[in-house]
């Protein structure tokens, strides 16, 4: 019996990984996706035409990047759910809105005129019925100097030149986001309880607890369409 079998995890299921910058959202994906034979759905960062501009300069480029990214996260779930699910997601497509172009609006590094057509751009394609939602969020945690050693040590280089004031906001933000999320099952996971990369076997209860979470929530949006 495989570990999807073993822990009764549907074979259609949709997971996608949340959690700040540094966390462990692609190590995570991965050990996932081998121990339940799923495909992956990776962030592509390499590719993004923004990124390196917008992290020099984030008032000029934030709105460009919130836009490529909303239409390449939306392309990417539609894709996920007509192969018929079986994916690990890294990082959400509601993280976008609920925490960076929030923090830019707020900041004042997107103006108020570019936040509100990217929320209603965002409202009328992703926050519709018709949307296909995840089966369950994992939102990986821990304390802020732990992801910021993380950050440190992976050393993309431009991470290194962002003041760590961001990435504190960030994660007082990412904190306050989670607190406040219902559009689909959160499952909360924190680093110091496991190590994937050291220890494949410490994966063994978080596949435990996801198989638990996912047939508990499809048996209740069962039960409410009944009732119906």
């Amino acid at each position: 019996m495989n570990a999807r079998e073993r822990h009764g995890i549907p074979h259609d299921s949709v997971i996608t990984i949340a959690g700040t910058v540094g966390v462990g959202k692609s190590t995570m994906t991965n050990a996932l996706a081998n121990a339940l034979n799923f495909r992956t759905s990776l962030e592509k960062v390499e590719t993004n035409p923004y990124l390196d501009k917008f992290y020099y300069d984030f008032e000029r480029w934030s709105f460009h990047l919130q836009i490529y990214f909303l239409a390449e996260r939306f392309k990417e779930q539609k894709k996920i759910f007509e192969y018929g699910g079986g994916f690990i997601q890294d990082r959400s497509i509601y993280e976008d809105t609920g925490i960076f172009a929030r923090m830019h609006y707020e900041k004042g590094t997107m103006s108020e005129t570019d936040y509100e057509t990217y929320t209603n751009l965002f409202d009328a394609m992703v926050m519709t019925p018709y949307f296909p939602h995840p089966d369950l969020l994992i939102y990986l945690e821990g304390s802020f100097e732990d992801i910021l050693e993380r950050i440190q040590d992976r050393g993309r280089p431009m991470e290194q030149q962002t003041p760590v004031s961001y990435w504190e906001e960030m994660f007082q933000r990412y904190e306050s986001w989670i607190d406040n999320f219902n559009s689909c099952p959160i499952l909360r996971l924190n680093i110091a309880d496991y190590d994937v990369i050291n220890d494949e076997n410490s994966i063994e209860p978080v596949l435990e607890k996801i198989g638990h979470f996912i047939n508990q929530s499809r048996k209740w949006r069962s039960s409410r369409l009944l009732t119906k």
